[in-house]
């Protein structure tokens, strides 16, 4: 079965029908959209079965701008970090395997544009032994989350990383790769993707960032789905200025180290 005819089937009575779509609840691929669109079959499909209304008269030229100026903005900006900060990451790698044993780049599986999972990488801010999976801690107001400031698996090394979001660093070769851009939603776990409603997978229609609306606005301080709205307003109002002002609040949001554990 096609990629396409496969998310069509997974999405099959997600919806109730309405003005504009099928009784599956999808909304039909018009004649000619893929060239309005200038998007792939498989994009298209998501576009339509997550509602984005990409082929409904949307302006398609959000999404060209993910391959055509952001992509070439990605290559740019991310290679040349990476080169000007290779001494320091190459000290950081030594610094991780010093403080404790195991390797210093933690790999790990998670999904991307389009629901495409690939490996992300990290500086490792955990010990070596800890779960690579999906933990959930039980919050003091009694809610389940799957980050938390006290967790006692991160190394002491590993909380300045993250503090500083140093850790995030080597993920430039995933921006680079193509699996990431440097603005977007996060890369989630195939674990927490599997438990979403369809309104949360239109996420996946851009490239996972490096940084986002939600890094800028919460970091690590809102449940999941909280999360998730924030990704989804990144979606829904994609731009170069939007991008800018993002990257301009990074740089603000990690020198003071807000939210981030």
């Amino acid at each position: 079965m096609a990629r396409t005819e496969r998310l069509v089937a997974a999405t099959a009575g997600a919806r109730p029908a309405g003005p504009g779509r099928r009784g599956d609840g999808t909304l039909p691929i018009p004649p000619g959209a893929l060239h309005r669109v200038g998007r792939s079959p498989d994009d298209v499909a998501w576009a339509s079965i997550l509602g984005l209304g990409l082929t409904q008269g949307a302006d398609p030229s959000r999404f060209n701008y993910c391959d055509g100026l952001k992509r070439w903005m990605d290559v740019l900006f991310a290679a040349t970090l990476f080169l000007l900060l290779s001494p320091m990451l190459i000290a950081v790698a030594i610094a991780i395997r010093v403080d404790s044993p195991g390797p210093a780049v933690f790999r790990q599986r998670r999904v991307g544009r389009g629901g495409r999972p690939f490996t992300v990488y990290k500086f490792r801010t955990m010990t070596h032994v800890a779960s690579e999976g999906l933990v959930r801690f039980r919050a003091p107001d009694g809610r389940l989350v799957h980050k938390m400031a006290d967790d006692p698996r991160i190394t002491p090394l590993g909380r300045i990383l993250r503090r500083t979001s140093i850790d995030e660093l080597p993920q430039l070769l995933n921006v680079i790769r193509g699996d990431m851009s440097l603005v977007g939603p996060r890369p989630e776990l195939a674990e927490i993707v599997g438990g979403y409603a369809l309104w949360q997978h239109r996420r996946h229609l851009v490239r996972p960032g490096l940084t986002g609306w939600w890094q800028v606005h919460a970091r690590s301080e809102l449940q999941m789905h909280e999360n998730t709205e924030l990704d989804l307003y990144y979606v829904d109002h994609l731009s170069f200025w939007l991008d800018v002002r993002i990257l301009i609040e990074t740089v603000h949001v990690v020198f003071f180290g807000y939210g981030a554990f």
